[in-house]
């Protein structure tokens, strides 16, 4: 636990010192929801719709957690600590698990408050649509992480993927809108079950809700496993840096919290 911790406080000062993303992408839907507002006239498609677009851009910070690691070369070494890799991956996971969740809470109170949505019934179901969809981004995000080279290939494979899992998914116009062949592929986008399932629970329908949570979650959990060994067998198969010692040391000028040091320039 102690060293979930450690590893857990590291990647906030990393979130901290780059908060450009999370700012961009709660300033961004806001703006887009009053425009959308007033061409859409239902404030739940709206609020919902951007909340899903955006929140797939957000899968870009859930890979730079781990991208970072293999571009400063310190992955391995972090694996040659006495950490478990569940607990490695805890540990980075976490901060941008809670950033998630904060992007679409935000999101939310603020379509309530700005652009007029009115949940209806229980809260719960919504809490649990959005907990269910940003561990769905972050199991993406970490396996995307794995296979993309370099920041440039990460922007361009999260931007591509959020204008399409939207699109599809009828998160920028309903579904009753778009053409007829879109409609007929829909479901195949992650997008189109995470905006079904949303305003399901803004409705306050839990069949609603939990169906599409259900299928999400089978999503990210092939052949049987479970999502969080699907998500630890992601960071698993990062590809490898190099292989020297990693240290965990004290440093002082953070309030006395251990965190990873003695990075090396990237080659």
């Amino acid at each position: 636990m102690r060293r979930v911790v450690v590893l857990a406080g590291h990647n906030v000062l990393l979130r901290r010192r780059d908060p450009a993303h999370f700012v961009s992408y709660l300033i961004m839907p806001m703006v887009l929801m009053l425009i959308f507002k007033g061409m859409l006239g239902d404030p739940a498609q709206v609020v919902t719709g951007l909340l899903v677009m955006f929140s797939v851009l957000s899968m870009a910070d859930v890979a730079t957690a781990t991208l970072t690691e293999r571009s400063w070369h310190t992955w391995d070494r972090l694996r040659a600590t006495r950490a478990r890799l569940s607990e490695i991956m805890i540990g980075k996971a976490l901060p941008v698990f809670a950033v998630l969740l904060v992007q679409q809470a935000v999101l939310l109170v603020y379509g309530v408050l700005a652009v007029g949505m009115r949940p209806a019934g229980v809260i719960w179901p919504l809490a649990l649509a959005v907990t269910v969809w940003s561990f769905a981004l972050l199991c993406a995000g970490t396996a995307i992480a794995g296979v993309v080279r370099g920041q440039g290939e990460l922007s361009t494979l999260c931007n591509i993927v959020a204008l399409s899992v939207s699109a599809l998914g009828g998160a920028l116009v309903p579904y009753a809108l778009m053409p007829e062949w879109a409609r007929a592929v829909a479901p195949i986008s992650p997008g189109y079950w995470a905006t079904t399932m949303l305003q399901a629970a803004v409705r306050g329908d839990i069949p609603g809700t939990l169906g599409p949570a259900a299928l999400l979650t089978g999503l990210v959990s092939p052949r049987g496993r479970s999502p969080a060994g699907v998500w630890a067998g992601a960071g698993a198969a990062l590809p490898p840096s190099d292989r020297e010692p990693f240290r965990l040391v004290r440093a002082p000028r953070f309030g006395g919290v251990e965190c990873l040091r003695n990075r090396p320039e990237a080659r």
